[in-house]
This record gives structure tokens, sequence and C-alpha cells, in this order.
């Protein structure tokens, strides 16, 4: 069984910066791609951020590319989203996601981990 769960997600100035973790619990989490999701009020779950297997490829979403940078650190079952210049329209729950594949791909997530919220004022 594989467990997600995020972290790091509070309320922030438009500006500031943020780190959110996802810590897995399981034997596979070296094994293969991980992202991140987020979902605004009103507006569909969208793709934020992925990363291979071993940290080696990444990708973003154009919304976010730029500012934010995905990592992690398989040692610790951990994945990371590094947020900065953070703008309002960044508000919304932010989801950890784990992939059944190990590269990346446009392939549907197969774990999901119950959400962070951030807030970003103006």
């Amino acid at each position: 069984q594989v467990q997600l769960v995020e972290s790091g997600g509070r309320l922030v100035q438009a500006g500031g910066s943020l780190r959110l973790s996802c810590v897995t619990s399981g034997r596979t989490f070296s094994g293969r791609a991980m992202g991140w999701f987020r979902q605004a009020p009103g507006k569909e779950r969208e793709f934020v951020a992925q990363i291979n297997w071993n940290g080696g490829s990444t990708a973003y979403a154009d919304s976010v590319k730029g500012r934010s940078t995905i990592s992690r650190d398989n040692a610790k079952n951990t994945m990371y989203l590094q947020m900065n210049d953070l703008k309002p329209e960044d508000t919304a729950v932010y989801y950890c996601a784990g992939y059944p594949s190990s590269g990346l791909a446009s392939l549907n997530p197969v774990y999901w981990g119950q959400g962070t919220q951030v807030t970003v004022s103006s």
C-alpha cells in the first residue's frame, strides 16, 4: 500500500514563497514518477509539475514555470515543490500524486494525497 501526505500549505502574501512537501509511505517511491496538481475554487484540477524517478527530468505547467522547482529526495521518500513569487491565482488545494511509470509521461496518476491548502493574498 502507498500513502502520500502533503504538508506546507499556508496563507502567504503575493510575492512570497513556500515549500510544499509530500511524504510517501511504501517501497516504490524511488521507482516511480511523482507530480503536483492543484485545484482552485470552481475550477478543474490542473497539472502543476512532474518529476521522474531519480529527479533527472522535470516538467512544469506554463503557469508556474520559472517560479517553481520540483525536487525529490528518494532516501527520505519525500518530494518537494518550491514556489516563489506567489500570485493570487496560485491559490488552490495542492495535491501530491504518484504515477504508474518511472519516467515523464502524460499518464493519469494512480496515487493521490489528501491535499494541502495554499492561499495567496493580494
